[in-house]
Parts: structure tokens; C-alpha cells; sequence
């Protein structure tokens, strides 16, 4: 390894020895046609003055000077100047090739100082990943000890880093470590303006065998493929482009995660794709494979190379996203596909899960909209049932819909069967029975209580079997016999409903009043029914023969 590195470090001396003649090279070259430069213009200026000289004179000047002005523009100065010409586009055409020449050493030397930072950062990147093994080694050592031995050699129990198998140069002490590499190509059709256009884009996540990050590529395929981009030929350039990154970490032992199922077959039975491409990039990963000790790959879910999944979103979104000019200065903006508006990256939410992006405002509608229907906010994309996250609405819903889509939440665990209302109207709280059971184990063994429950919020007592305030003194069935049960405020409501043509489900005795919309109801204990005639809808189906909608619910003024 020592030698090795010696030779490189040579061999880098030599490139630089030689990039710094190759500019003194082309200094030199530029002095020269300079000296050339001003030893031309010398000479024109002598014959110019030469043939001022010998010119006739001109019988109406009397003055040496007008005369020689005169003789300045002479057909002699034109024809030099003609030459002149010829020699200045030379001249042009010399500094021109001289300027691609510093050109060419400027970018050489760039190169070799990207890749002195490149080795430089990868050397740093394997002694950390070195130290951060042998710290693990340490650790599981000390864990595995026995508390006898280490209650008397404890205190004098060290192994520091860079003593002999730990030290960080040779072949290091993660040689023989099993890393893991998660790759992710992605293809997705994404509106830029009024076009809408496929881009791809590809993420790897190198880690440890503890799936702690080592490295993270991100990389966008710009200009990459003509024609129908391949999910497939886009994963094998993850794949490769996996390998590429453990080779050069000088990782020996690779597992490799990805979710595509034909990448995987390939990969692990080495059979050949009729997409030439595909063929030759499935044949650089064989190369790329035989440099490790060991390789072997997973086929896996999404959620398993969710970080993956994450950067090749992102290299997807860094080429949709278009410089814009503002008052501050350049800014990326990128557009939404809701409203087509132009927003700043920052300005942009993101979907967890599926990574599509929208801006703020679009999504507060979207969730409120579906909140207030009774519904769980999905992702807008067509065809995406990507769920919008609690945690990541809270930075944009008011606080009454953050408990409205808790409620929404907990509605959509719950099954229809399950859920009960607090009877109480301040308070309408969702409670399982579950939860009703179990602050209620005071009354279970009362006969006299049975049936007695306490809201989980307000704190009130119920009755679970009659859903109303508790019936003090009084059995179900004698209460529900009772007027009390159909007390005046019950009679003033149903008459409102009669009148206001309102509709009471079922299930649950909720009250549903339509404002808009069609006849199809989805009541929030999940009963479907017909507004019209009350009938059950099955299947997403209805089971009657009313219509579906009216105008006048359906366009407003």
C-alpha cells in the first residue's frame, strides 16, 4: 500500500511538472508573438516613412509636414494597410489558439486538483469508517466481557485506533466488514411550464452493516437516453453507479437492496435482458462485482430503501426546478402542478412516502377540502394513494384542522362497528369501545350502572346502550319506555330534519344535512346510503333508483 501510494504521489508530481511547463510554454509563445508583433509594426513604420519620403512633392504645399501627411494617405499606405490586414487576423487567429492553450491547462489543472480533493476525501472517508468499526469492535468486546473480569481489569482495558490490526492505513480493519448499498433509479413525467416532460434520476445510500450512513450519491441523468427512458436501464445505472462508490471506498464485502424486480433477476441469476443497453450495463456490474470478495443482492420493499428512494427524488426535482430573477437575486423556483404557479424550492411541500410536490397553499386547500368531507387527505397525483402525513401538515394546517385530521385519523383505524360518539353536542368526541370499557371498569360489576360509560374527553357520564347522558336511577329498557327518552328537544329536531329534508343514518342515528354535492352519502361511521330514499349503497354501489344528483347541488351562482 505504501509503495502504491508512493507511485501515485509520484506520478502526480509529474503531471504537475508538466502542466507547469506546458504554461511556460504558452507564456513564452505569447511573449514571442508580441516581440514578433512589435518587430512587424517597426518595420511598416520604416517603409511608410520611406515612401513618404521619395513621393513628389505637391506644388500647392510648402510645409515638410503636410507634405508627409499628405503622402500618409497615399495608395502605398492603403495597399499597406491591406497587408496590415492580413497580418492582424494572423495575429487574432495566434492569440485566439494562444487563449484555448491556457484554456486547456487551466481545466487540466483543475481536473488534477478535483481529483487530489476526491482521494483526499476518500482517504478521510475510509479512516473514519475504519475508526467508527473498530470503535463498534471495541464496544461489543467490552459488552461480551464478563463482569468479574471486567470489575478487575476494567480500569487498564484499552484498544486504541491505529495499533496493529486497527491501524487505519494497509488494508484497514473494514476489509472484512459486510456493508450494505441501497440504490434507487427512478422515472417520473413532471410538468416544467406548460410541457410535461420524463426525467430520471438515481440515489445510492452506502452503510454499514448497522445502517449507519457512510455515503450518499444523488445524481440526475440529464441528456442521458433518447426516446422512452427504462425504469430498468435507469436502475442498473444505480446499480453500477453503487458498486462504482464501494470500489472507491475500497469496501470489499457489498449487500446490495433494491426494490425492481427484473434488476434483481438479472443480477442474481446473470440472465440477459433483450435491451442492448440494459445487456451492457448488467455486464459492467459483472466487472464492477468481481473486483469484491463478496456480493449478493436483495430484492426488498420501498420502505426498506426509503433513503435511496428519497435522493433519487431529489435528483429528479433539481432538474424541474428553473433559475428565476428577483429583487434579491437568482432564485430556483419550481412550478406546481395545481395551480401552474412559480414558486420558490423552499415554498414547495412534499408528500412523505411518494415525494410528489406541490406548493402551500395548493396542499392547505387539498387537506382542509377533504377534512371538512369526512375523509383522509391523500396525495393530489393521479393515481397516488400516498397518505399526507399528520406530522408535515402541522406546518400549514390552523390548529382546529390539526385536531380535525386527528379525529379523521383515528375515524379511519377504527372500523364502523367500533366507534362511538360522545352523545353529549359540546363535546362529540370518538371513542372505541375499547376505550369505553376501559374507563368504565368501575361499573362493569354494578348491575345497577350497567351501561354507564365516561367520555374519554369532556369526562361526562353516558350511557353506551341508549347513547344519551346518563339515566340516573333507571334501567335502559325502562328509560327508552319513557318520555324522557323522547324528550321536547328530540321532537323540535326531528321536525327541523322533516322540514330542512335532513337524513339520519341507520348506523350510527348521526343527523346528515346536504348542502352540496351528489345523493351518494358517506357518513363518518362509514354507513354509505342514499340521501333520497335512505337506501344502503353496496359496493360503491347504489341499491335503489333515485338519481345520482340534482343542479341545483351540483352548480352554484
Amino acid at each position: 500500500m505504501a509503495s502504491s501510494s508512493g507511485t501515485k504521489n509520484s506520478d502526480q508530481d509529474d503531471l504537475r511538472e508538466l502542466l507547469h511547463e506546458q504554461r511556460q510554454e504558452v507564456h513564452l509563445f505569447g511573449m514571442m508573438e508580441s516581440d514578433l508583433d512589435l518587430a512587424y509594426n517597426l518595420q511598416l513604420q520604416e517603409a511608410l516613412i520611406a515612401s513618404a519620403g521619395s513621393a513628389p512633392a505637391s506644388s500647392s504645399l510648402t510645409n515638410p509636414t503636410e507634405e508627409l501627411s499628405f503622402s500618409t494617405y497615399s495608395p502605398v499606405s492603403d495597399a499597406s494597410l491591406t497587408v496590415g490586414a492580413g497580418v492582424n487576423d494572423d495575429n487574432e487567429d495566434a492569440t485566439v489558439m494562444m487563449r484555448f492553450m491556457e484554456e486547456d491547462v487551466d481545466r487540466l489543472e483543475q481536473e488534477v486538483r478535483d481529483r487530489e480533493l476526491s482521494e483526499a476525501e476518500a482517504r478521510r472517508m475510509w479512516d473514519e469508517l475504519n475508526r467508527r468499526v473498530h470503535d463498534q469492535k471495541v464496544a461489543a468486546a467490552i459488552l461480551a466481557m464478563p463482569e468479574k473480569e471486567w470489575a478487575n481489569t476494567g480500569d487498564h482495558f484499552e484498544k486504541p485506533y491505529g495499533e496493529g490490526s486497527s491501524s487505519g492505513g494497509g488494508g484497514g480493519i473494514a476489509i472484512d466488514e459486510n456493508f450494505r448499498v441501497y440504490v434507487k433509479g427512478m422515472v417520473s413525467d413532471e410538468r416544467v411550464k406548460d410541457a410535461v416532460v420524463s426525467v430520471a434520476g438515481l440515489g445510492v445510500a452506502v452503510c454499514d452493516q448497522r445502517d449507519y450512513l457512510i455515503l450518499e450519491i444523488r445524481k440526475p441523468l440529464v441528456g442521458k437516453y433518447e426516446g422512452v427512458l427504462s425504469t430498468e436501464r435507469v436502475g442498473f445505472e444505480a446499480l453500477v453507479e453503487g458498486l462504482k462508490a464501494a470500489i472507491e471506498l475500497g469496501l470489499k464485502r457489498v449487500s446490495c437492496f433494491c426494490d425492481e424486480y427484473m434488476i434483481h433477476k438479472f443480477v442474481s441469476t446473470n440472465q440477459l435482458s433483450t435491451d442492448l443497453k440494459i445487456t451492457m450495463l448488467a455486464f459492467e456490474a459483472l466487472t464492477l462485482r468481481k473486483k469484491l470478495v463478496h456480493f449478493d443482492i436483495t430484492l426488498v420493499g420501498r420502505d426498506e430503501i426509503d433513503h435511496a428512494f428519497k435522493l433519487a427524488r431529489e435528483a429528479i426535482v433539481s432538474q424541474i426546478c428553473l433559475p428565476a430573477e428577483t429583487k434579491t437575486g437568482k432564485r430556483m423556483v419550481e412550478t406546481c402542478v395545481i395551480c401552474m404557479e412559480d414558486n420558490a424550492v423552499s415554498d414547495m411541500f412534499m408528500v412523505d412516502g411518494c415525494l410528489h410536490r406541490y406548493c402551500f397553499s395548493c396542499m392547505k386547500q387539498h387537506v382542509e377540502v377533504k377534512l371538512l368531507n369526512g375523509k383522509i387527505a391523500h396525495c393530489p397525483h393521479e393515481n397516488c394513494n400516498s397518505e399526507v402525513p399528520l406530522e408535515s401538515c402541522k406546518s400549514f394546517l390552523e390548529p382546529k384542522f390539526v385536531d380535525l385530521m386527528i379525529q379523521r385519523l383515528k375515524e379511519a383505524a377504527l372500523p364502523p362497528t367500533d366507534k362511538v360518539y360522545c352523545p353529549f353536542p359540546r363535546c362529540s368526541a370518538l371513542m372505541s369501545k375499547k376505550e369505553i370499557m376501559d374507563s368504565s371498569t368501575n361499573y362493569l360489576n354494578d348491575p345497577n350502572l350497567d351501561g354507564m360509560s365516561k367520555c374519554t374527553k369532556c369526562q361526562k357520564l353516558f350511557c353506551r346502550k341508549c347513547m344519551v347522558p346518563w339515566h340516573r336511577d333507571m334501567r335502559c329498557k325502562d328509560y327508552q319506555s319513557s318520555t324522557a327518552y323522547n324528550c321536547a328537544e328530540d321532537g323540535k329536531l326531528k321536525s327541523l330534519a322533516r322540514r330542512k329534508h335532513w337524513r339520519q343514518c341507520i348506523k350510527c342515528s348521526n343527523m346528515i344535512e346536504l348542502s352540496e354535492g351528489c345523493y351518494h352519502i358517506y357518513c363518518r361511521c362509514g354507513y354509505e346510503f342514499c340521501y333520497t330514499c335512505g337506501a344502503e349503497w353496496k359496493n360503491k354501489k347504489a341499491t335503489c333508483s333515485c338519481p345520482l344528483w340534482n343542479e341545483r347541488n351540483i352548480i352554484r351562482n
